[in-house]
């Protein structure tokens, strides 16, 4: 029996070994390589898909699957893991797995094009190349499963959770949002106008900065790197975490709140547990676990009153000028605005959700069919009107904003609303339990706050469903309602 348990490790190790190369050389080619790698890139990646997929079903898994017995809890959620891991890859034919791959890097890279020209029609048909191979596979991944085509990818990102959770929780939060919305744009119109931060900022000023607050919070660049990217994200491996800005000398908020947003993701990839490394149980949680704790760093912890009163003076001290602007009230103005707008990144968290649902909704209809590629810029106008009362003034604004889509990411949207949901939920908690949190936050420190996480949810790897991990962290399964609390005392207080 300890044969094929450590038979299924050793594979598995090899699977994870093999998925950390694939997100090294996406990390390279969001950040460093050059236009002509793209197609190279393909194939290799391609290449690397499929040796992982050979690996995985291979018969000699269901072999020792089958012999091997679980002795305790962390190994029997590594076996539980495992057998869905396979479960899913015996679905899917290697070719398959090669060609979405291919054909993901390929749209990828033309969407970066359509994107700067704001011309949909240049990425269409490559985006009907990676639609076309996402509806093979759920279609594939649904019968092997017994769960919808769209939940079965939704399945890849999230486990346990399907379209029926996510329908009303989204239905609500757009009630609530037609009700809190004007509510609190009209208590903001009310009050005096916050003083604009007295820019430019320089970019190298903004790269220490961005680095000084990242380590502030808890990353430790001997394991971590912070470059550019067009659109900013976290990669690498819990050893080497890859994370990524974008700087603009006309604001300084962009490029550092997207830095301390990948330095929560980056934290938890670090608190991961060691011990389990390279198993599917030391992997994290799922995407919305992911985004529940860059989103309590940025949104709960760096935009709280507290950790304004702290960040002020840093900002000053890194750009001089007038110290009024950077008072923790006039930054809250500025950082904590409602503001509807077309780009879902900058959006503030009382409207982010709606881009979140618009999003939600089409990518479902797209791989159930009940919309087309051709459809979805008209589609994405008459949703985006609809939810927050605007339409798009061309596609870079509008549809071809994100890069999901592009890099066959569907059924990924719902974990950024469930994992705000998460954040929210967690912070009520951790503050509950830890004394004097925020006043450690308005000294910059984050020793509590990160100490508590890496024991409720970065330590747990991926033992437990998201569900699970807010049950035995807050007490109780995903509340919304703490969200929409923290959004009223936040932002519909006058």
């Amino acid at each position: 029996m300890s044969t094929a348990c450590d038979r299924l490790k050793a594979r598995f190790a090899r699977i994870a070994l093999l998925g950390q190369a694939q997100s090294m050389l996406h990390w390279d080619a969001a950040a460093v390589m050059p236009v002509g790698g793209a197609e190279a890139r393909g194939e290799q990646l391609a290449t690397l898909s499929g040796l992982s997929h050979e690996l995985l079903i291979a018969p000699q898994v269901a072999e020792d699957l089958a012999a091997a017995e679980a002795s305790g809890m962390w190994d029997s959620a590594n076996l539980a893991l495992m057998r869905d891991a396979h479960a899913r890859a015996i679905a899917l034919p290697t070719p398959l797995v090669e060609a979405t791959a291919r054909a993901n890097a390929a749209c990828e890279q033309r969407w970066r094009t359509a994107r700067a020209n704001a011309d949909f029609g240049m990425v269409a048909p490559a985006l009907k190349e990676v639609v076309r191979l996402q509806r093979e596979t759920a279609a594939a991944l649904s019968a092997a499963t017994g769960l919808s085509p769209y939940d079965a990818l939704m399945e890849g990102y999230q486990r346990g959770i399907g379209a029926a959770d996510v329908e009303p929780i989204f239905a609500a939060y757009e009630s609530f949002l037609a009700d809190a919305l004007p509510r609190a744009e009209a208590i903001q119109a009310a009050r005096p106008a916050p003083l604009p931060l007295p820019g430019p900022f320089p970019i190298p000023a903004q790269q220490a900065l961005c680095r000084a607050m990242a380590e502030r919070v808890g990353l430790e660049f001997s394991h971590a790197r912070l470059d550019e990217s067009a659109h900013p994200f976290c990669g690498g491996t819990p050893t080497d975490v890859r994370i990524t800005t974008r700087y603009n000398t006309d604001s300084v908020a962009q490029a550092l709140l997207g830095v301390l947003h990948e330095t929560g993701h980056a934290l938890y990839e670090r608190g991961l547990p060691a011990a389990f490394a390279h198993q599917p149980v030391g992997e994290a949680a799922g995407m919305a676990a992911h985004e529940s704790q860059s989103l309590i760093i940025e949104m709960q912890a760096c935009r709280s009153d507290a950790f304004l009163r702290f960040i002020g003076p840093q900002l000053h001290a890194a750009f001089g000028g007038d110290a009024a602007p950077y008072a923790a009230a006039n930054l809250a103005g500025l950082w904590r605005k409602v503001e509807r707008g077309f780009i879902r990144v900058d959006a503030d968290e009382l409207t982010y959700p709606a881009h979140v649902i618009l999003r939600f909704r089409l990518e479902r209809a797209l791989i159930g069919g009940e919309l087309e590629v051709e459809g979805i810029p008209a589609a994405w106008n008459e949703g985006f009107q609809r939810l927050l009362g605007m339409t798009p003034p061309d596609d870079a604004r509008g549809c071809l904003q994100d890069i999901h889509w592009h890099d066959g990411a569907f059924g990924y949207f719902p974990s950024y609303t469930l994992g705000a949901m998460g954040a929210a939920q967690l912070m009520r908690a951790a503050r509950a339990g830890v004394p004097g949190l925020d006043d450690a936050l308005a000294q910059g420190d984050f020793t509590p706050l990160r100490e508590w996480l890496r024991l409720k949810v970065h330590g747990q790897g991926s033992r437990l469903g998201f569900q699970d991990l807010l049950r035995e962290a807050t007490g109780k399964a995903l509340d919304p309602s703490d969200f929409t609390a923290h959004l009223t005392e936040r932002y519909l207080t006058a």
